[in-house]
């Protein structure tokens, strides 16, 4: 530690009784035990239903990351309209709805009401009187089939393409000069074009 300039002289306080200050995690392993407990208590008090609930596959904002799908807050009221569910209905099954949200393609839209339609097959909706099951209820062996509680997976963003060999066209494919061919055509399109209307009008003129 150096003493420079007219300053005031550093008085360095190392006989402090810092172990009493010291932040420790000993309970971490028991926390993590603790919580783990917690999950399996709550999973065995929702009986069947499944763990999570329904939500759909959104974009992420932004250029950066719009190449990933992600879960959104709620299905809108047009994608639960298309996929024939009303909003109260939804919230009873365990689909989230979210008012506000609105859709700006078709593309995403189709692929939640997908989503909801895939849903709804999997769905076993049990009766609260097994005497007098309401209309959409399931009866029968549909109550003692096998299902599953986890939640559904989101759909792939691409199909993964399967290795091949590279082909002798796209070995001799030169992707820098195209790219720069490209781009110097774009440049300069609207000189080039201006150039050959003078030409014309150039020889046309010879002609008279």
């Amino acid at each position: 530690m150096g003493f420079r300039h007219n300053n005031v002289l550093p008085a360095n306080h190392f006989r402090k009784d810092w172990q009493r200050r010291v932040k420790t995690w000993f309970n971490q392993p028991g926390r993590k035990l603790r919580r783990r407990n917690a999950r399996k208590a709550k999973a065995a008090a929702l009986g069947v239903r499944p763990l999570s609930l329904l939500r759909p596959a959104v974009r992420a904002p932004t250029v950066r990351y719009n190449i990933k799908l992600r879960e959104g807050r709620g299905f809108t009221l047009a994608e639960l309209k298309e996929a024939g569910i009303g909003r109260k209905a939804a919230r009873g099954i365990g689909i989230v709805v979210d008012h506000r949200r609105r859709n700006l393609s078709e593309e995403g839209k189709a692929l939640n009401v997908a989503r909801l339609k895939e849903y709804k097959t999997r769905l076993v909706l049990f009766p609260r009187n097994a005497k007098k099951p309401k209309s959409g209820d399931h009866t029968g062996d549909d109550l003692t089939a096998s299902t599953t509680r986890l939640a559904l997976p989101l759909p792939a963003v691409a199909e993964p393409e399967p290795p091949r060999k590279i082909t002798s066209k796209e070995r001799e494919f030169q992707a820098y000069r195209a790219l720069r061919v490209a781009r110097s055509n774009a440049r300069y399109e609207g000189i080039r074009k201006i150039r050959k209307a003078k030409k014309e009008e150039e020889e046309a003129n010879k002609k008279k």
